[in-house]
C-alpha cells in the first residue's frame, strides 16, 4: 500500500510540475512548444515554473483573416 501511495504522489507531483505546458496546451497557445521546452527544462527553478505558467495564460494571437473583394 505504500508503494502505491508514494507512486500516487510522484504522478501528482509531476503533473504539478507539467501544469504550464497542460495550461497552454488546452488553451491552443501559438507558443505550446516553446513554454513546454522552457518548463521542461527550466521548471525546476521557481522562476522558470512562474515564468511558463505566466507565458501560458498570455493572450492567444490569432492570424486575422481580411476577405478580399471578389471581381465580377
Amino acid at each position: 500500500m505504500a508503494e502505491f501511495q508514494g507512486f500516487l504522489v510522484f504522478i501528482l507531483l509531476c503533473a504539478l510540475y507539467m501544469f504550464p505546458m497542460l495550461i497552454a496546451w488546452l488553451r491552443g497557445h501559438h507558443q505550446v512548444v516553446a513554454i513546454s521546452v522552457l518548463n521542461f527544462f527550466l521548471g525546476w527553478t521557481l522562476l522558470g515554473w512562474v515564468g511558463a505558467l505566466v507565458w501560458a495564460c498570455t493572450a492567444i494571437t490569432r492570424p486575422v483573416v481580411i476577405p478580399q473583394p471578389t471581381s465580377l
